[in-house]
């Protein structure tokens, strides 16, 4: 009767541990996110959103006052549209430029919020249109060797040959 009561509480901690280390992973991850606070809805328009992901964190002056809510292609427009869910107590000027940011050489990518200088705020479902995408590494690299490439053939044409 002892030994089963004591593999009850046995098990019942080990469960509980378990389910404390599933918490801790999906909270790093980004994956779960316990907000119980009010939230309103803002869209911004993207050319390009590299490789930002739902839940991905939105952030102004570093503080995180929201998430990415979800990510969708416009038909129509040929851009990506990211639904952003900002915390209520956090209010914008209309005029609010976004970016798409990373943290680090090649950490993870979060959306920024510059401020404007407008007297009205952001309403729910209001879209922005002052977006900045995201920098792809690869297109930086290729400009470069690209400009590169032009600089060594138009300096190789002006030398004069010597004989």
């Amino acid at each position: 009767m002892q030994n089963s009561r004591n593999d009850v509480w046995v098990g019942l901690f080990v469960m509980i541990g378990a389910a404390a280390i599933l918490f801790l992973a999906l909270q790093s991850a980004n994956l779960l996110s316990l907000n119980f606070e009010k939230t309103y809805h803002v869209v911004g328009r993207f050319d390009n959103v590299g490789g930002i992901k739902p839940k991905a964190a939105v952030r102004s002056a570093g503080v995180v006052v929201g998430r990415v809510d979800s990510i969708t292609f416009d038909d129509k427009t040929f851009q990506a549209n990211i639904r952003l869910e900002l915390q209520s107590r956090y209010a914008f000027p209309k005029d609010s430029s976004l970016k798409i940011l990373t943290s680090g050489l090649l950490g993870e990518q979060y959306i920024g919020i510059e401020p404007g200088g407008d007297e009205r705020n952001f309403a729910d479902g209001d879209v922005i249109t002052q977006t900045q995408s995201a920098v792809i590494l690869e297109n930086l690299i290729s400009q470069f060797l690209f400009s590169r490439a032009a600089e060594g053939g138009s300096n190789a044409a002006e030398e004069p040959v010597s004989k």
